[in-house]
This record gives structure tokens, C-alpha cells and sequence, in this order.
């Protein structure tokens, strides 16, 4: 009897793992929620802000106290390359480390399955320069987003770093990264938008359907704004705002992004 037993659990086991997952039907004209998780990391630990101790590429030591940047513009594509552009009035999110929920922004797409997601880091010139009662929620420059405009330049900071280092030579040894700019008004100024693309294929599609979970984790490392296009000094670049040399952390921090997993 034992052994008929034990016979009967590894036949159900087996049907079981062989049984294959029933096929998904979309209905395209449902939308679901695709959460969308920023997960900053330093290197390949957790970023943990005030304690942390990292090094950049140019071998300086450093913590870092806050870490901000606004993410916006999504587009989704599905596996037959047609694409989902979510409304812009609902696709604005401010991605602030200190709090937890701000991190994962849900965006309401049509039922299907998603290869491919591009977003905009930073905020678009139209939205910049749209009257003040149109930049509510997360950009509203004396609500959420304070800290995150410059009111003497009109405009949003994308990007916010800061910290410590001994290697700068500003008073504290704060650093600051304060990226922003889209181009300008009726006088160019550098345009530091960058537009992300995230191929999901490789670590797993998103498979949108109501009632499920559909969740797309990436990884943000806070060291590549410190590499890649140059490497970024400290001692020479502690404080870093509405000059030329912005363009280049904007490159590098371009690249901080990956797709580490999809969970259905």
C-alpha cells in the first residue's frame, strides 16, 4: 500500500510539471496593470542611502544621501511589434529611494503580452513649459516636485544625487548631481532628455491580463552615472548643475538601467 502510494504522488507530480500552462487570451480592449519596479542597486548590492559606502570609477570613496529622477512617456510593445502608448496626462512618476512606493509606478495597459518597454528619463520640453495648472501630481513644482525645479531656470531637474565624499572639496564634502535641461525655450540650452528602451525578451515577456500579476522589475545602478561616457570625478565635478558638463553624467546615466526579471 505504501508503495502504491508513493507511486500514485509521483504519477499526479509528474502530470503536473508536464502539464502545460493553458494558454493566455488577451481581450485588447481591457486594460490591466503593468507595474513597472525601479530597483536601485550600487554595483550589485541595494543602494542604501546615508550608510553606504561605494567607490566610483575614478577609485574616490563615497555615500550617498538622496537619489531622485523622474521617469515618464511610456511606450509598451507586444511580441508582434505593435505598440501601446500610454496616455501622457497619466505616465509622469518621480522615483524617490527614501520612499518605498514611489518606486513602482503601475501603468494601465491593453490586455497582451509586452516584449519590449521605452520610457523618457526626465520630463519633456512640452510638459515643461506647460502652464502650471497642467503640471499637477508629481510635478507640481510646490508640491511633489519640490526640490526637483529650478524656478530661476523654468525647468525640472531629471536626475537629483547627493551625498558625501572625501574627496570634495565643498564645504561638508557634499557632492551634488543636479541634471536638467531640454533644450530651451527661444535659446537652446543642452538637451539632456534621454529616452530608455528595455528589451524584455531575454529575461521574461510581460504577460498583461486582468486579475493577474504582471510586474517588471529593473535594476538601476547609481555607479554608472559615474562611468561610461567619462568617468566623472569628484574632486574635479562635486557639483554638477546647468553647465556643459551635465550632458556627460546624462550619458552615463543613461545606461544605469536593466531588466532583471518579469514576474506573471
Amino acid at each position: 500500500m505504501k508503495n502504491n502510494f508513493i507511486l500514485i504522488v509521483l504519477f499526479i507530480t509528474l502530470f503536473t510539471a508536464c502539464k502545460k500552462e493553458e494558454a493566455l487570451v488577451y481581450d485588447t480592449n481591457t486594460k490591466a496593470n503593468l507595474v513597472i519596479k525601479f530597483d536601485n542597486i550600487a554595483g550589485g548590492a541595494d543602494l542604501q542611502l546615508n550608510t553606504g559606502n561605494y567607490t566610483n570609477a575614478a577609485g574616490e570613496s563615497f555615500k550617498v544621501n538622496m537619489l531622485k529622477y523622474f521617469v515618464s512617456n511610456f511606450t509598451a510593445t507586444r511580441v508582434d511589434g505593435s505598440t501601446y502608448v500610454v496616455p501622457q496626462d497619466s505616465c509622469y512618476f518621480l522615483i524617490d529611494e527614501s520612499n518605498v512606493a514611489s518606486t513602482s509606478p503601475v501603468l494601465k495597459v491593453p490586455e497582451g503580452e509586452y516584449s519590449k518597454i521605452s520610457f523618457v528619463l526626465g520630463i519633456d520640453s512640452l510638459r515643461n513649459t506647460k502652464d502650471i495648472s497642467q503640471r499637477t501630481g508629481v510635478l507640481d513644482p510646490a508640491g511633489a516636485a519640490a526640490g526637483m525645479y529650478w524656478s530661476w531656470n523654468s525647468g525640472y531637474i531629471f536626475y537629483k544625487m547627493e551625498g558625501t565624499s572625501p574627496a570634495s572639496t565643498q564645504a561638508g564634502n557634499a557632492f551634488k548631481f543636479h541634471i536638467g535641461l531640454f533644450g530651451g525655450y527661444s535659446t537652446p540650452t543642452l538637451n539632456n532628455i534621454k529616452k530608455i528602451t528595455i528589451d524584455l525578451s531575454a529575461r521574461g515577456t510581460a504577460k498583461v491580463k486582468a486579475g493577474r500579476s504582471s510586474d517588471v522589475h529593473l535594476t538601476v545602478d547609481a555607479l554608472k552615472a559615474f562611468t561610461g561616457t567619462a568617468n566623472v570625478s569628484l574632486a574635479a565635478n562635486a557639483v554638477v548643475m546647468a553647465s556643459s558638463y551635465s550632458a556627460t553624467v546624462a550619458a552615463n546615466y543613461s545606461n544605469m538601467f536593466a531588466h532583471d526579471h518579469t514576474h506573471n
